[in-house]
């Protein structure tokens, strides 16, 4: 099973906008540009929402047949581990592999020795095609990424034959996240973990690996975005120069697990992937939930009554749902408005307040961070959220599409 060149990763929490997403991607097909539709959501939300992952390869199933998609679509069991992939085997056809918990714990010294000494000929002067620069690598430089990375590269080898071991080879995309760690990895130790991914016989076809800055959810790119575009290109250029060194897929491509709405870098990613003639993979986690809000919001009624309250919950629930976030989000508590405040908003104050759009003097991003980690509180409403969503589903549906098309696609894609 092969993952086209551009493929996107969208998030539906409560599994209503299926068509509106895919929607946007047809706009895409009309524009000459085909990007592959990829719906994930991790075991944290399933479990909050009390949904299950066959649930969204029916989501996926149902909007590809309304719209007679008949391109290539995805269901990703988004950051799963040993402990909790079986339940996404058989619903998923995508599997980001989640090691974080790995990473910085040392593997056995056998190992380690093993792989320092297999690598010992890159000792030297290293020079990547693409890099315009070289570098010294030793023994102890070698030893002292196995030490960090190898461990980590090894449990991804274990879940990946697990998965492998009930799906079969090749009837499954694998990614290789290692964008929940530390620090960003340097092209010399993305160059060694790729040699250990293939050591491993992992054949991923995406890896998501650290970048500079913050990658906060929901809210824009917050960091040098001049470093970014050349770390960036770095690793496009590290990829295809390990592809070759080491046997991995031909398609293997960079993923960005952008955690949203990373406005000043795609500028930059649309410019290298057209330069390096590359694809891309790139997660939206979860703006459509927040679409939804801005739907409801700007439908009136009941559907301002409902957002205000979301709102209002999720404020007075804020240590609780913030702090499982709490190293993706930045909310200054002394910039969100008061719940009195926000009871007397209109529909289009909410919605601007809420929608992404730097340019409104109403767009506060706090509020945006905060409405985006409470949909605990949504579930929490039960069928009065859910037949929301079915009455204002032409406003939130045409909020959802333009979002995805407008604000992700085509700048990151079309340019």
């Amino acid at each position: 099973m092969n993952l086209p060149k551009y493929s996107m990763g969208i998030g539906d929490r409560f599994a209503h906008q299926g068509t509106a997403q895919l929607n946007a991607f047809i706009k895409a097909k009309a524009k000459g540009v085909d990007v592959a539709p990829v719906w994930n959501k991790s075991n944290r939300e399933h479990q909050i929402i009390h949904t299950f992952p066959p649930d969204v390869r029916k989501e996926a199933d149902s909007a590809a047949k309304i719209l007679a998609w008949k391109s290539p679509y995805f269901v990703d069991a988004d950051h799963i581990n040993l402990k909790n992939v079986e339940a996404f085997i058989h619903a998923s056809d995508f599997f980001t592999l989640d090691v974080a918990d790995f990473t910085g714990k040392s593997a056995d010294e056998e190992s380690i020795k093993a792989f320092v000494s297999k690598y010992s000929s890159y000792a030297g002067k290293l020079s990547i095609p693409g890099m315009g620069e070289t570098f010294d690598i030793h023994n102890e430089t070698i030893m002292k990424i196995a030490r960090k990375y190898l461990l980590a590269v090894k449990e991804a080898g274990k879940i990946y034959r697990q998965i492998e071991s009930v799906k079969g080879k090749d009837h499954f995309v694998t990614e290789v996240s290692m964008d929940e760690t530390d620090s960003p990895q340097t092209p010399v130790e993305l160059f060694f973990i790729l040699g250990a991914m293939a050591d491993e016989k992992i054949p991923a076809q995406t890896i998501a690996p650290k970048f500079t800055g913050r990658f906060n959810k929901g809210v824009d790119y917050v960091g040098d975005v001049a470093k970014f575009e050349k770390e960036f290109n770095q690793d496009i250029a590290v990829i295809a120069y390990a592809v070759k060194a080491f046997g991995l897929p031909a398609n293997l491509k960079l993923s960005v697990h952008s955690g949203s709405d990373k406005f000043s870098i795609y500028k930059c990613i649309n410019k290298a992937i057209k330069k390096h003639n590359t694809g891309l993979h790139i997660k939206t986690a979860g703006t459509t939930w927040l679409e939804e809000v801005i739907g409801l919001a700007e439908g009136g009624g009941e559907g301002l009554e409902i957002a205000k309250q979301i709102y209002v919950n999720a404020l007075g629930r804020f240590d609780e749902l913030c702090g499982p976030y709490a190293t993706v989000i930045d909310i200054k508590k002394d910039k969100l408005p008061a719940p009195e405040e926000v009871m007397k908003w209109n529909s289009a104050k909410f919605a601007a307040t809420l929608r992404h759009d730097q340019k409104c003097k109403d767009y506060n991003p706090n509020f945006r961070q905060l409405i985006h980690v409470g949909y605990k509180v949504a579930v929490e409403l039960g069928p009065r959220y859910y037949n929301a969503l079915i009455v204002y589903s032409a406003v939130i549906g045409k909020n959802v599409e333009e979002n995805i098309y407008e604000r992700h696609i085509r700048p990151v894609f079309i340019g």
